[in-house]
């Protein structure tokens, strides 16, 4: 069958996924790329209509001939149902108990190739495998039989797969209306190295294997079978297997891709190897064919908040830095208001799309431990809204209930919840947006206070949980359990304040500081700063309106 329809612009693609889907961010990172040999993966889930909470699928036993019924996670759309398995494991977020990771960015690719037809859509694909797979490769494994089966009902998807002991990317798109199954490659990154996609397809060309033998560790890449040969089939490609592009057959490159998506990962990268410069053009949208590797190797090993903060980058320090620019505003802002695009006398523009934004529902860095029992060794770090102002609460993948101020029901998109994480840190956020420089070294104090306090804490944790395992698995999951919802509680408290003293202080425009009261009086005003603009802002007011606010001599 030879391709028949028009491929959707991929920076309208872009532009839909960014407004109105899911435009999210992932990061990568091996055992030999992290300072303690962890593997890591981080997950920005960013939708304006997304809520932040922490989802829970329980182990489970099921009788021979049950069925699933399979709803799409982006709308809850009732899809069909599938076989389930008699044994489910133990899901907190997106992690399982054996301490397995997938996170995920859509990339859209060629619309004709979408099944609106398929049962299982990209999240269900997620969360089903999570409760299926004990390791990246049964994962890997797991996905493509699902698909196979069942059908594919979602666009293209990069998917990113970490175990305790091994890392990998999957990019996957359907066949198109009616057709099951869909085409898909997935490669290991190399020990040392890190990677990441920001709803762009990034694996280019790959070795092409005979067979998928699963249970090869020596086998880096899997395919299915058909992925070149499909795309001779619909007309996508006429050239030599070994030239074959995943990316540039099933999701072509252009200025929207690179500048909205490509940029998200070159930030990443730019964070932590030197040399990324050589890519800020190709970032930029400018220069396509410069394109980056698929993986890099990081100057220095990584730890736990060094990749936390990678998820806090608003292209800092490069020519696409959001506070450097008259969008900012007087203070420095790091957000910009939708639409994407923008259009002035005819002329269209656009704002930049960083890792940091405000339409964040939650975003995580799993942490899988090799080293320790499972039960023990796999991390969520857990955060909701923007990346730049959360705080990453250790939620241990073995826990078995899930604390109230992450808890899905608290709450929703459209009903605020005074025990809900997720709209006590958007109190927070949105009221630091009106006074950003002025209030953003409040916040960062107290979320060093708690995240590195976490970080330290749970090597404590660690140890004591491991020693009560040893004779007594459960208790052991339950000290777990404890911990982590006593964190998400304390980060809630801690939270619900900081909204309050920052409030109370920067209200009105103003800066205010208690003062001690004096002996024998029962009030004193508090101290009141107005610092009004900075300089540069006042200067710009100048250049755009003239002498209009100039103050005149009384006698003129």
């Amino acid at each position: 069958m030879k391709k028949t329809l028009l491929t959707i612009s991929l920076t309208l693609i872009s532009v839909l996924l960014i407004n109105t889907g899911f435009a999210c961010t992932n990061f990568l990172i091996t055992k030999g790329a992290s300072t303690d040999g962890s593997t890591m993966v981080t997950y920005a889930a960013d939708a304006h209509v997304l809520y932040g909470e922490l989802y829970h699928w329980p182990a489970a036993d099921y009788p021979k001939g049950t069925m699933l019924k399979v709803y799409e996670w982006d709308t809850g759309k009732y899809l069909g149902e599938i076989d389930q398995v008699e044994r489910t494991y133990n899901v907190v977020g997106n992690m399982n108990e054996f301490q397995l990771a997938i996170g995920e960015t859509t990339f859209g690719g060629r619309s004709e190739l979408k099944d609106s037809t398929g049962i299982v859509d990209y999240g269900s694909l997620i969360y089903i495998t999570l409760q299926r797979a004990r390791t990246a490769r049964e994962a890997i494994k797991v996905m493509s039989n699902l698909v196979k089966k069942y059908g594919y009902y979602s666009s293209g998807e990069s998917f990113s797969i970490a175990d305790p002991n091994e890392v990998w990317i999957m990019e996957l798109i359907g066949k198109g209306p009616g057709i099951t199954g869909a085409v898909w490659v997935a490669r290991q990154i190399p020990d040392g190295y890190i990677s990441g996609h920001a709803n762009q397809a990034r694996i280019t060309t790959f070795p092409f294997q005979k067979e998928n033998n699963f249970n090869d560790p020596n086998q880096t890449t899997y395919h299915s079978p058909d992925v070149i040969s499909f795309a001779r089939e619909m007309g996508y490609f006429d050239g030599k297997d070994k030239e074959f592009s995943f990316s540039d057959t099933y999701a072509p490159l252009d200025f929207g891709a690179a500048r909205f998506c490509e940029a998200r990962v070159y930030a990443g990268f730019n964070r932590v190897a030197s040399g990324m410069e050589k890519y800020e053009d190709y970032a930029m949208g400018e220069n396509l064919e410069n394109r980056m590797p698929l993986w890099i190797k990081p100057d220095k090993k990584l730890s736990v908040r060094d990749v936390m903060n990678m998820m806090r980058d608003y292209y800092q320090d490069t020519p696409m830095d959001m506070t450097k620019d008259v969008g900012a505003g007087p203070y420095s802002s790091i957000v910009r208001w939708r639409p994407l695009y923008w259009t002035v006398d005819g002329e269209k523009y656009f704002n930049e799309r960083a890792i940091s934004t405000q339409q964040t529902g939650f975003s995580f860095v799993s942490q899988s431990r090799s080293w320790l029992p499972d039960a023990v060794g796999g991390i969520l770090w857990f955060g909701v809204d923007d990346t730049y102002s959360t705080v990453y609460v250790p939620m241990y993948s073995s826990m078995t209930k899930i604390p109230k101020p992450f808890a899905v029901g608290n709450g929703s998109i459209m009903e605020f919840s005074e025990t809900s994480a997720f709209w006590a840190f958007n109190q927070v956020s949105n009221f630091a947006y009106t006074r950003y420089s002025a209030m953003i070294p409040e916040i960062q104090k107290v979320q060093d206070k708690l995240e590195l306090g976490f970080i330290e804490e749970v090597k404590g944790i660690d140890k004591a949980a491991e020693e009560i395992y040893k004779t007594n698995p459960e208790q052991a999951v339950k000290f777990l359990t404890d911990y982590s919802i006593v964190q998400a509680n304390k980060t809630l408290k801690y939270w619900k304040k900081l909204y309050a003293h920052l409030f109370t202080k920067f209200m009105d425009g103003n800066i205010k500081e208690a003062r001690p009261l004096p002996e024998g009086q029962y009030y004193t005003p508090p101290k009141v700063e107005q610092p009004g603009y900075g300089d540069e802002w006042y200067k710009f007011i100048i250049q755009e309106t003239g002498e209009k606010f100039k103050v005149k001599d009384e006698d003129e």
